[in-house]
């Protein structure tokens, strides 16, 4: 069975449209400068409603993480690293972390440097997941 793929809604298709594109972007407020993820309707910082879609490089480092023994549903492959990433140009994502080319998920540690990548699961939807920043 293949894994469940998101359904983009009127606030999260133009990040879904950019992962398709190979691009990462994430919501920014302009009225006080926060990055945040997931869009919400406001701006969690200050309430706007005027948030836009910036881009990001796709680098961070991990802050947290957690390895998932347990498939929360069919399709997905276990075990995986599931973590908290700090994005150097602000904001954090909830990601998959795809340490597979080198420790596998022992290798996904806190402070490790990783970079964003794509797969795509339809002609429609690409994910982004994050790989260490060494991995070419």
């Amino acid at each position: 069975m293949s894994r469940p793929v998101p359904v983009p809604t009127e606030l999260s298709r133009p990040f879904w449209d950019a992962a398709l594109r190979g691009e990462l972007v994430v919501p920014q407020c302009p009225t006080c400068g926060l990055r945040f993820f997931v869009p919400e309707p406001a701006c969690p910082g200050c309430m706007s409603r005027d948030w836009r879609y910036a881009p990001s490089a796709g680098r961070g480092t991990v802050y947290s993480v957690t390895v998932v023994h347990r498939a929360p549903g069919p399709g997905f492959d276990t075990p995986f690293a599931l973590a908290v990433i700090d994005l150097d140009d602000g904001g954090a994502l909830l990601s998959h972390v795809d340490a597979s080319g080198s420790d596998g998920v022992d290798g996904v540690t806190i402070g490790l440097r990783v970079r964003v990548d794509f797969r795509a699961l339809t002609d429609e939807i690409a994910l982004p997941y994050f790989v260490p920043e060494n991995t070419h």
